[in-house]
């Protein structure tokens, strides 16, 4: 099969054609891409490009993500894939009986926010393939920040219909709802505060955040509003270069992060769906979705069983999970003509954004970044514009589970960068933010390219299905074909269809290499973002 995709098929009703270029930048949000673009036509590489785009999103998407979030990267240098995993850990006084006889971690507030590890991700990725001075990267965040940017349509409805919901927590109504509500589509936003702690990161290489200034105001913040990370925990913080996972799926090889984050779940619905062979099943049918389905849903139950800080997986490995044997015998569980709602198996014994660039290098960027559930906490330190996550929602409370809340402990985490491998030589980067719908997402994309051959865009155009989190229903989007919908209810899945604009099913970008050089780059229209090249 060619590593080229078929460019003039496009089957799915879609307002956008990809960019086909030798430099490409790809996100949610088109100022954040045009800050990508800037880089390129400045000398810099694909990581200079990506990294001016994720700094730039904090300050024009900020309610998919932010400074105080974590991050994630695969990166093809030219000759080899480099992992980084930037997720921050517990403060050291969240001891497991502090969270004792509680069902589940708080949502929000203090209680759900662990150490941001997005700016250090930010340096080192700077520092390790990066070409351009670091304060270079901040140049467009900085004058989207001080000078305003006017909201986008989508942006301003992810924003709205969190407001009332963060309203209370410290600090948030001052820096992202003076008005009491969100910025209207067209109306510009300035957000200073935000724009000082940029310079302050550009300028300190990000010590501040860390060591510095912005380390105190956020532990001066939590210690006046209850909070329980402090300098120490911040000073603390590491994040960790790793050697990506992989599994082959028919002629391509999809590569994730490893735990503690969801890629693995991928993984595995993959492994699974290789012994059943997709590509003899329509495209687009009831049956391919249900085999799908049923695949993911496999792997959810033993991922949430499992799957947690790679230190604390003691029991049962990444290793034991991406087992061939034992994924052929996790898919024999599954019928082709019935819906299973499977627990875990015995494998052993015993709100995001994300953006990709590509250049004429061959240098490819895979990062996402993250405050979680739109502005994550809702914890805004005063005067920042620093909207702290809530990964310590990834904890669970249940006593002896792998992923059990602790100190100086990773969550469970739900972002992940995804990268598609063909014969050894780098085919594609991309990937899909929106919670649990990632690792579904990355499925979906990854079979729609080796099954059918579809290109990104029409890969990315297609309606998705989405598995909830009680791990039995399933959404898809309002647009899928009336007949797929009801043979998956003939199959007994609990169906609901959901309204145009539901943001619940992802949104992908994806930077694809040509046979003969040069990139094909998609971004997805369920957001209003773009791909641009040069």
């Amino acid at each position: 099969m060619s590593s080229s995709p078929d460019l003039l098929s496009y089957p799915y009703t879609s307002q956008r054609m990809p960019v086909l270029a030798d430099n490409v930048v790809s996100t949610s949000q088109p100022l954040a891409s045009a800050a990508g673009l800037q880089m390129f036509h400045r000398g810099g590489n694909a990581v200079d490009a990506a990294l001016a785009t994720a700094i730039a999103l904090t300050v024009v998407e900020p309610c998919m993500n932010g400074i105080g979030g974590d991050a994630f990267a695969i990166i093809w240098d030219g000759k080899e894939l480099h992992g980084l995993n930037a997720s921050g850990r517990a403060s050291r006084h969240w001891t497991s009986e502090r969270f004792a006889g509680l069902d589940s971690m708080a949502p929000r507030g203090w209680g759900s926010v662990t150490v941001p590890g997005t700016v250090s991700a930010w340096k080192a990725v700077s520092d390790k393939f990066g070409t351009m001075p670091f304060e270079t990267l901040f140049e467009p965040a900085l004058r989207y920040a001080r000078d305003g940017f006017i909201v986008s349509p989508t942006v301003h409805r992810q924003w709205q219909a969190q407001v009332a919901d963060m309203s209370a927590q410290p600090g948030y109504k001052e820096a992202f709802a003076p008005q009491g509500r969100a910025p209207l589509p067209g109306e510009r936003f300035v957000c200073p505060g935000q724009a000082d702690t940029l310079e302050t990161i550009a300028r300190t290489g990000g010590e501040a955040f860390y060591r510095g200034d912005l380390a105190k105001a956020i532990a001066d913040h939590a210690r006046n509003t209850g909070g329980l990370i402090d300098e120490q925990d911040l000073a603390a913080h590491k994040l960790d270069w790793v050697t990506p996972v992989r599994m082959a799926y028919r002629d391509i090889e999809l590569v994730e992060i490893g735990p503690s984050g969801q890629g693995i779940g991928a993984l595995m619905a993959l492994g699974m769906l290789d012994s059943l062979d997709l590509s003899r099943v329509p495209v687009d049918s009831a049956q391919m979705l249900h085999l799908q389905i049923e695949a993911m849903k496999l792997a959810f139950a033993d991922m949430y069983a499992y799957v947690a800080d790679p230190d604390h997986m003691l029991t049962v490995t990444k290793e034991h999970l991406l087992d061939r044997g034992y994924l052929a015998r996790r898919a024999q569980a599954i019928d082709w003509n019935e819906a299973r709602y499977p627990g875990p198996g015995t494998p052993h014994q015993g709100g995001t954004v994300y953006m990709t660039a590509a250049d004429s290098k061959g240098m490819m960027v895979s990062f996402i970044q993250s405050n979680f559930k739109g502005f994550g906490s809702g914890v805004v330190v005063p005067n920042t514009g620093i909207a702290l996550h809530n990964r310590g929602w990834g904890f669970s409370t249940q006593a002896g589970h792998p992923n059990q809340v602790a100190p100086n402990k990773r969550p469970f985490h739900t972002i992940i960068p995804g990268f598609l491998m063909r014969d050894g030589k780098p085919l594609m980067s991309f990937g899909l933010m929106g919670g649990s719908m990632q690792a579904q997402g990355h499925v979906q994309v990854a079979c729609r390219i080796a099954d059918f051959g579809q290109n990104p865009q029409a890969a990315s155009d297609a309606p998705r299905w989405r598995v909830k989190d009680d791990n039995r229903g399933v959404a898809v989007e309002w647009n899928m074909p009336e007949a797929t919908v009801a043979g998956l209810r003939e199959r007994g899945h609990d169906i609901t269809v959901a309204p145009r604009f539901d943001t619940e099913f992802g949104c992908a970008q994806m930077a694809m290499r040509l046979d003969g050089g040069g990139y094909v780059a998609a971004s997805d229209h369920r957001k209003d973002g773009i791909a641009l090249g040069y």
